[in-house]
């Protein structure tokens, strides 16, 4: 049997774009405006959602599960990823957002799980994230206690987030994962110079690509690095009849990993700008013209 070509896989079943929940919360929508969002970007082909509390009940999820009972018949259509085990940043000390790491205990995973189950209102997760690497990780506890979640029907699919290429490449020989999450975009370029991507390409993992826009920082921030982008960015964009968000996220995905870009937002025209890359064909002189930018602007 010949090896599966690198960067095709999705066993996860995830859509090529992904919504990102996150900010949810931050929205101050009704239910029923937050399930309009939901069936809107159903409409749009935009069928999984990935939520990223810390631990205890995650008030973010919570919201999702509301808006979803409202439709509970839509379950069926959709993937619900969650990114599980890091803990809330009161816990974090002094040195603040860097000394967050995921706890990959089992018991505490398996709480971590619970909750979000509750939360969302669902019997399972699509797809589990573990959020963050860290430093007392186990390599086959945590593949144990995969298993054991998958066995038990509470999680299909598991993957790691922001990992660090020497942890998930014996994780993976341990117990088959679906996908890194990392963040990528014209503005953060690094996974393209660290290993991360090559490790993806390799492995035949498809990653998901968080802040693909940059957190809007791209297409909206008053910054020299992103003037600079926007320079190549836009001019491009015209010439090949696109708006700038599709382009950026035509750009994010055309990486031989062929990552899946997971955008946060809250406005449907932006996610009909990003869906609308799937269908444009960028070649490699464009893409490295608009990478060339994006390395003048970090230096």
């Amino acid at each position: 049997m010949a090896a599966p070509v690198a960067g095709t896989l999705n066993p996860a079943g995830l859509s090529e774009i992904v919504a990102g929940a996150w900010r949810l919360a931050e929205w101050d929508w009704t239910p029923q405006q937050r399930l309009a969002w939901i069936e809107g970007l159903l409409d749009l082909g935009i069928s999984s959602f990935d939520h990223a509390d810390a631990e205890g009940e995650p008030p973010v999820a919570a919201l999702f599960g509301q808006a979803l009972a409202l439709r509970p018949a839509l379950r069926a259509q959709l993937q619900l990823v969650v990114q599980c085990g890091l803990p809330p940043l009161d816990m974090a000390g002094l040195a603040g957002r860097r000394a967050r790491h995921a706890h990959t205990a089992a018991a505490r995973l398996r709480d971590s799980v619970q909750a979000q189950l509750r939360a969302l209102r669902t019997d399972h997760l699509d797809l589990l994230l573990l959020h963050r690497p860290d430093p007392l990780l186990d390599f086959d506890e945590l593949a144990e206690t995969f298993a054991a979640l998958r066995r038990d029907g509470l999680v299909r699919h598991f993957g790691l987030s922001d990992a660090r290429p020497p942890q998930l490449a014996p994780l993976h020989r341990r117990f088959a994962l679906a996908t890194h999450q990392l963040e990528l975009s014209p503005l953060h370029t690094a996974p393209l110079h660290d290993g991360t991507l090559d490790q993806c390409q390799d492995l035949g993992l498809r990653p998901m690509a968080w802040a693909p826009l940059a957190g809007g920082r791209l297409l909206a921030a008053d910054t020299p690095a992103a003037r600079r982008v926007r320079q190549v960015l836009a001019p491009m964009a015209e010439a090949l009849g696109v708006s700038p968000t599709t382009l950026a996220i035509a750009w994010v995905r055309r990486h031989p990993s062929r990552p899946l870009p997971v955008l946060g937002t809250r406005r449907l025209a932006v996610a009909r700008e990003a869906r609308a890359a799937l269908d444009l064909v960028l070649d490699a002189g464009p893409w490295r013209a608009l990478w060339a930018a994006a390395e003048a602007a970090s230096a």
